[in-house]
């Protein structure tokens, strides 16, 4: 019996906990859960054959060690702050690993070590990171397999809510954790290359540079820069590359309206309001504009930042019930940013038969024996209900299915990694189209950068 321990049972672990007992059976393996929260672990998970549930504090280091120390795989689930306690646990107890988060600084610090023990520590195996890195790399490396030269590349993703769960004119319900949506792009400036030119976008302006894209069946969309696109320049190999853009998707008409909040200072996380428990909505939302003996809350917003009453953002923020004199906030000394997101927490959360959706598209331009030519390749998946949604689905099972691959040693380069090699990527997507993830390519016209033109 093969054992694999997941540690930290969140929103993203219903599919990924779902697929590895399905294959329990099969693949002669036992999965422990643990988490310090157990209530919430779904009967059907707990009560199967092949599991067994543990209540773990990741600080307990004891209780930790036994754990890691019987399992023959780990996956990390755990906010990404956590994931080099279980690393080194891991290393220790020779255990391979995987987790769906960036690869830390500390986790490149003992990266030889983890080669030189002969282990498989797989980093960014989620949705993005993670089918993101997989479907690239599978597009770049067909390209450059016929001879191509890669001239452009961008890529865009989503979490956003399925057509006949969108019941709110911001066109958007959480479908991921709150709090990283209330800090989307802070923590410096948006970086890419455009048309050979270094470009930067400071936070207080990345909501209104926005690219549009179309999918068929699924209408228009935008997408605001991420904060560094050119992390993985050398990682694709992409040094030459003369656009290089990453981007998060959003439904046409979010970012504007979202800029409101940017503007105002209610996205800041750096300071609490001392008076935060008890103050209404109103207030909060008056706290940021100047005094005024006669103009309402509504008018002096409007005025700062021009919105005309009959702008869409207008009744975005009307929707919010922004401006509500007896909805108050019970937390105390709470920063601005924890303020906001308990505000879109009333609007944005997903019912229980709601449906989310994912939309990630890719734009690869290249050139091949003297012409210029581009492939877009644009995927969408639709959850099932609150608890089973896309965002679960496309995260876990990648990690899932790269859990078995290591197991029976067909993912076996030792190492730190990310999924950017075919020994990785290839059986992973070509079984994620059997659970309807697949990406549909399209040929059109090359639109990158042309070195006759005056653009810069």
């Amino acid at each position: 019996m093969r054992e694999i321990l997941l540690i930290g049972i969140g929103k993203s672990t219903s599919y990924l906990i779902q697929y590895l007992l399905d294959k329990a059976k099969d693949e002669n393996i036992h999965l422990t859960l643990a988490d310090n929260d157990i209530e919430g672990i779904l009967h059907a998970f707990s009560s199967h054959e092949a599991c067994s549930i543990e209540s773990l504090d990741i600080h307990e280091e004891k209780q930790r060690q036994v754990l890691i120390q019987k399992a023959d795989l780990v996956i990390s689930m755990l906010p990404a702050r956590f994931h080099y306690i279980v690393a080194k646990d891991c290393l220790d107890f020779k255990k391979h690993l995987i987790t769906a988060s960036y690869v830390s600084p500390e986790l490149k610090e003992i990266k030889e070590e983890v080669k030189n023990a002969g282990l498989v520590f797989l980093n960014e195996m989620g949705l993005d990171p993670g089918i993101d890195h997989m479907s690239a790399m599978a597009i770049i490396d067909g390209i450059r397999a016929e001879g191509g030269k890669i001239l452009l590349f961008e890529s865009f993703t989503g979490g956003l809510v399925a057509a006949e769960s969108d019941t709110n004119l911001w066109n958007y319900k959480f479908t991921w954790n709150p709090r990283n949506v209330v800090l989307a792009g802070q923590g410096g400036a948006a970086k890419f290359i455009q048309e050979g030119t270094y470009k930067y976008i400071p936070y207080h302006k990345v909501f209104r540079r926005t690219e549009f894209m179309e999918v068929e069946g699924y209408g228009m969309f935008e997408a605001y820069a991420n904060r560094d696109s050119l992390n993985y320049r050398e990682a694709y190999g992409l040094q030459d590359a003369l656009t290089l853009f990453r981007g998060t998707m959003r439904r046409v008409g979010f970012s504007k309206a979202w800029n409101v909040f940017v503007q105002l200072g209610m996205t800041d996380d750096s300071y609490t309001i001392e008076n935060s428990e008890g103050m209404s909505y109103r207030e909060f939302i008056n706290s940021f504009l100047p005094y005024s003996p006669s103009d309402s809350v509504e008018l002096k917003l409007r005025h700062i930042l021009k919105i005309d009453q009959d702008d869409s953002t207008w009744g975005k923020l009307v929707e919010l019930n922004l401006f509500d004199p007896n909805k108050k906030f019970t937390l105390k000394n709470a920063t601005p940013a924890q303020l906001l997101q308990k505000i879109l927490e009333d609007r944005w959360t997903l019912g229980n038969d709601e449906k989310d959706m994912i939309v990630m598209y890719h734009k690869v331009g290249y050139e091949i024996n003297g012409k210029k030519k581009q492939v877009d390749a644009n995927m969408v998946v639709l959850g099932e209900n609150r608890m089973f949604t896309a965002m679960a689905k496309t995260v876990g099972l990648p990690i899932a299915m790269a859990a078995i691959h290591i197991l029976n040693g067909k993912i076996h380069t030792p190492g730190v990694h990310i999924p950017i090699h075919k020994e990785v990527y290839e059986p992973i997507l070509k079984e994620l189209i059997e659970y309807g993830i697949h990406f549909k390519e399209f040929q059109v016209p090359y639109l990158g950068y042309n070195p006759d033109s005056v653009a810069s």
